[in-house]
């Protein structure tokens, strides 16, 4: 029975003293005071010993749970930190996005009030243009209109002065004994004393009138002579063409037609160009009022206007070359 009870004690003393060393990381057993007692002294510090270190790991484990909740903490401190950053980064942006979307807003309406303003600037330019244009024209019209008038009035001078001879040359005072008159019969008589015998001839009115064409050069005052007829004035002045030099007492004088100062200045507009004319034999006349006549390849041209004979001289290439320093045109060969 003894050998029994020890082989059985020492069966579960073995089984006691086994499981520490087999599981070190199993948690600790729970021991009756009588199983306590019975191991023996080794068992019991060996049992102490997997306590001890079992409540090492504990407290290892404590304190790596306890780093980690600090770390935990920190992080999560660190979290909360950021976040509340970004928070304050979001309405920061927030703010700016919203600076950016007020000042464009107000970039909008003022581009759109400055386009408002072009818009309204441009229909006033347009007013204005339109109104420009409008005077533009109104001055265009009016000045056409004076010209009309110009001309109309030129025409009725010329045709008051038309039976008008105009006598250059006369010295002052020498109508004092017989008048303008007499003196006009002393002419016909010293140069064409034909037409001093033609009985048809009258003289209506004579008078002496300034030279406003040249008033800086002292020349003797223009007589004027209204004869009767136009008829009778071609007649003289034809006679005078045909004799060339007029005198009055032995001094020469001039006898030409007496025009308006329109049509007087268009006539000596084609006195250069009559001059080459007549070097060149062309035969050149000035007709009534202020027309060019000359003749060129055996046919006789009549211009009224420099434009229209540079256009005829632009299709004859001799003429042109003829005509080239009075008209300022080129010819085509260096064209």
């Amino acid at each position: 029975m003894t050998n029994n009870k020890r082989k059985n004690q020492g069966n579960k003393n073995k089984e006691v003293t086994m499981k520490p060393s087999n599981e070190k990381d199993t948690p600790i057993q729970d021991y009756e005071d009588d199983d306590i007692e019975e191991m023996q002294e080794a068992d019991l510090k060996k049992l102490i010993r997997t306590l001890r270190s079992s409540q090492k790991q504990i407290l290892e484990l404590q304190k790596s749970l306890m780093d980690k909740i600090e770390n935990l903490s920190r992080e999560n401190e660190i979290l909360r930190r950021n976040q509340n950053e970004t928070k304050q980064l979001v309405q920061q942006e927030t703010g700016i996005v919203t600076e950016v979307k007020n000042s464009i807003d107000q970039m909008k309406n003022t581009i759109e009030s400055l386009t408002n303003r072009m818009g309204e600037a441009e229909e006033r330019i347009s007013d204005l243009e339109d109104r420009e244009q409008e005077r533009i024209q109104s001055d265009q019209r009016k000045d056409e209109e004076i010209r009309n008038l110009k001309h109309i009035v030129g025409n009725l001078q010329d045709a008051i002065k038309k039976p008008n001879i105009r006598v250059l040359g006369v010295p002052e005072g020498m109508e004092r004994e017989k008048g303008l008159e007499g003196l006009f019969s002393e002419i016909l008589a010293e140069n064409f004393p034909g037409l001093e015998k033609d009985r048809e001839i009258l003289v209506q009115e004579a008078h002496r009138t300034p030279n406003k064409h040249d008033q800086k050069r002292s020349s003797p005052q223009h007589v004027v002579i209204k004869l009767s007829t136009v008829k009778h004035k071609e007649k003289i002045l034809k006679c005078a063409r045909e004799k060339r030099q007029i005198t009055l007492r032995g001094s020469p004088i001039r006898l030409t037609a007496d025009f308006s100062s329109e049509t007087l200045k268009a006539r000596r507009e084609w006195r250069d160009i009559a001059q080459v004319l007549r070097e060149n034999n062309c035969q050149p006349r000035i007709l009534y009022p202020a027309k060019l006549s000359f003749v060129n390849e055996g046919e006789i041209k009549t211009f009224h206007c420099k434009q229209k004979l540079k256009e005829f001289v632009a299709t004859r290439p001799a003429l042109q070359q003829m005509l080239k320093d009075v008209l300022h045109t080129e010819t085509r060969s260096s064209i």
